[in-house]
């Protein structure tokens, strides 16, 4: 009978042993799961602290250019000559161009202006861009000449025999309201000079050269946002050639000299 005891309780014995190591098991795997949750929650608040970080940091720069400027206005007083299409894409080129501002370590102060409220363009920048209303920027009916003294005004087309050669914080630079796609021709060289504005061009000719390409198509009108890709790099970086890369895209038929060597 002895043997056969001494065998029950060596067999009890090694349950003992084997349930001792299924609890410490257990016991590590819920302490894993407490880890790698406390983990999780961490990133997440460090995520969302970052986050807000970064929206303090960039309502700070806004606020400062609203203080020092450069200030930069769309002229949205021309807006009627576009289609339905066309100014649902003017629309989505202000959303690009405020979010390539609020981002910009170097920022202009946005402003719309003559902004009507009930007009097209009013309606599509609210139904197109999620938080509109929060967009740290003026908007207003009235025109910039109501706004800013007329020797302080630059309006900026294509089409002028001025070439802008540095962006200045007391001027205020216009961009006309219009797709790149409009068939006005010279439709904002003529509107600033009625008003008897200051008028410029980028410096596409001067840092850029004509691309080959089987088109034979080469031009300087860009859309809202790619000039102010173009104007706020270069206020960051003081680089033409950086900042015409930046914005003007190789289907525009330029490219800079050592692109085609």
């Amino acid at each position: 009978m002895l043997p056969q005891r001494n065998v029950l309780r060596k067999w009890r014995r090694w349950e003992r042993v084997l349930a001792a190591k299924k609890r410490k098991r257990q016991q590590e795997r819920e302490r894993s799961r407490a880890r790698r949750a406390g983990g999780a929650g961490e990133g997440r608040y460090c995520a969302a602290l970052s986050g807000a970080v970064r929206t303090a940091l960039a309502k700070e720069r806004l606020l400062q250019a609203r203080a020092s400027g450069p200030r930069l206005c769309v002229d949205l007083g021309v807006a009627d000559r576009m289609t339905e299409k066309e100014t649902s894409r003017l629309a989505s080129q202000i959303r690009r161009l405020y979010g390539a501002n609020r981002r910009a370590e170097k920022p202009f102060w946005l402003c719309l202006t003559e902004f009507v409220v009930g007009s097209l363009i009013y309606e599509e920048c609210f139904r197109m861009n999620d938080g509109f209303s929060n967009y740290l920027m003026d908007t207003t009916q009235e025109s910039y000449l109501d706004l800013f003294p007329l020797d302080a005004i630059v309006y900026l087309t294509p089409d002028s025999e001025n070439v802008l050669e540095d962006i200045d914080p007391n001027k205020v630079y216009i961009l006309g309201g219009l797709v790149d796609e409009s068939i006005h021709k010279k439709l904002t060289l003529q509107r600033a000079r009625e008003q008897s504005l200051q008028t410029a061009r980028l410096p596409i000719r001067e840092y850029m050269v004509k691309a080959v390409n089987t088109k034979n198509y080469h031009s300087e009108t860009l859309a809202i946002n790619q000039v102010f890709d173009i104007l706020s790099t270069y206020y960051e970086t003081r680089s033409w050639p950086a900042a015409l890369k930046a914005g003007v895209s190789s289907g525009k038929g330029y490219v800079l000299p050592e692109a085609v060597k």
